[in-house]
């Protein structure tokens, strides 16, 4: 009796803490019209000089454009020089998490399939053989494993489209290599697919005007305002839906596309940046660094990133987007620069009240995030005490436990069925350092 009596009073603790953790309902602006909610700065607790140091900062850096929601809400919406707000601007690589969302859109109305082979709707598309084509699919180009030259001898370039610059160089999935030549043809994929006239016909048919996102493809590239960036980032934030009507509803899709997309660089998805990762691999590299790709910014953050500083972020755990368009902010990069790291440390600075996910943790400084979890559970500790992490289910019961070598760890629990669990950390002699109550 006693037992039972313990998990009914572990379910009730369960059950109030995840009524506490429940995420703020997203605002969505209408789809026509320049209506877009606003919260102020000091309603959400947050530090004006540190406030506008990160303003100043992006402003000091070659920004146009700096744009920050919460839950959907704009917070900053500052332009720079003579940028305005009806200025439009390129996304250069960014685009390509546009892309990825679209060929998950046209998958879902069975227009293709990322199991496809490409040459099914290109035709002879590289300098492959025949049979070496075949083997080239849909899902290898979002996730950059062609196994294509990504530098080719000139007259070709990273970017080229042609088949005679197209090299077969490896077999696909066997070689990570940044290459924007062979995504570029998955536009010339959907186009097919779909029957559209062209690219922006289809990107604003399929998702533009249902979410009020403007803009054009120029040369394989989205121009668009700083707000359809937002527009976009919002979307991804609310996982495929827009004001409670869920447009992408291949949630299979959207987790393979928004998580690690393979294992020689788990800091990529479909044409996503990945953060909180292990390691990572930058454009025009094959070394494979050690750490997150960003590593001030929240472990949860996924990020379209684009040449001279292109941004669009999105974290899951505190309701944010963040938008930057403008010059380059420094040295040439195609993805993450040094200016990620920089803008990320000046907009967590601006936190002065516990934000949702510093809320969750007790004074020694454990987090579990974000809570509820749906794919991925990130358990931080303060200092190297912990030797492993384990979750364990309304009953008690250990479901799932691993070894942690850092202050921060990653926990699949996508495998995990919905309810109320406890996450803990365990010290090398199985001790139970600390436990938090968690939600899938």
């Amino acid at each position: 009796m006693l037992r039972y009596l313990h998990y009914i009073l572990l379910l009730l603790a369960l059950s109030t803490e995840l009524a506490q953790a429940q995420p703020t309902a997203l605002y969505f602006p209408p789809v026509t019209g320049a209506t877009w909610a606003t919260t102020a700065p000091a309603s959400l607790g947050w530090c004006q000089p540190q406030f506008d140091s990160l303003i100043a900062f992006a402003g000091r850096k070659g920004s146009k454009s700096l744009l920050l929601l919460k839950d959907g809400r704009m917070v900053v919406e500052h332009y720079y020089g003579t940028y305005t707000a009806d200025s439009a601007w390129y996304w250069a690589s960014a685009g390509k998490s546009l892309t990825a969302t679209l060929v998950g859109l046209a998958q879902q109305d069975g227009l293709l399939s990322i199991t496809d082979s490409t040459s099914k709707y290109l035709g002879r598309w590289t300098n492959a053989t025949r049979a070496q084509q075949r083997q080239l699919l849909i899902r290898h180009q979002l996730t950059m494993t062609t196994g294509l030259d990504d530098s080719p001898p000139a007259p070709c370039d990273n970017e080229s489209t042609t088949p005679s610059c197209l090299l077969y160089l490896a077999p696909p999935a066997s070689r990570w290599a940044y290459h924007t030549g062979a995504y570029r043809t998955l536009q010339d994929v959907l186009v097919q697919a779909s029957g559209a006239t062209n690219i922006s016909s289809y990107t604003s048919q399929r998702l533009g005007a249902r979410i009020g996102m403007s803009g054009l493809w120029a040369n394989d590239v989205f121009y668009s305002k700083a707000r359809s960036m937002a527009r976009f980032g919002l979307f991804i934030l609310a996982r495929g839906s827009w004001n409670g009507t869920q447009i992408m509803t291949d949630t299979a899709y959207f987790r393979r596309m928004t998580t690690p997309s393979q294992t020689i660089n788990r800091s990529y998805g479909y044409l996503w940046w990945i953060n909180g990762q292990s390691s990572y691999r930058l454009p025009a590299s094959q070394t494979n660094f050690p750490g997150s790709v960003i590593p001030a910014a929240p472990a949860d953050m996924i990020a379209a990133l684009g040449k001279n500083d292109q941004k669009v972020y999105v974290v899951p755990s505190l309701g944010l987007v963040v938008v930057r368009q403008g010059n380059s902010a420094g040295a040439s990069r195609l993805a993450a620069s040094s200016f990620d790291n920089e803008l990320w440390t000046k907009i967590m600075a601006v936190f002065c009240r516990p934000t949702a996910t510093a809320a969750a943790a007790d004074a020694a400084g454990f987090l579990a995030f974000p809570n509820p979890a749906a794919e991925v559970l990130t358990l931080r500790q303060p200092a190297k005490t912990a030797a492993s992490v384990r979750l364990l289910d309304a009953l008690g019961r250990e479901v799932l436990r691993q070894p942690i070598t850092g202050t921060e760890t990653s926990v699949s629990v996508a495998a995990q069925s919905s309810g109320l669990y406890v996450a803990q950390w365990l010290d090398a002699s199985g001790r139970v350092l600390m436990s938090r109550k968690v939600a899938r």
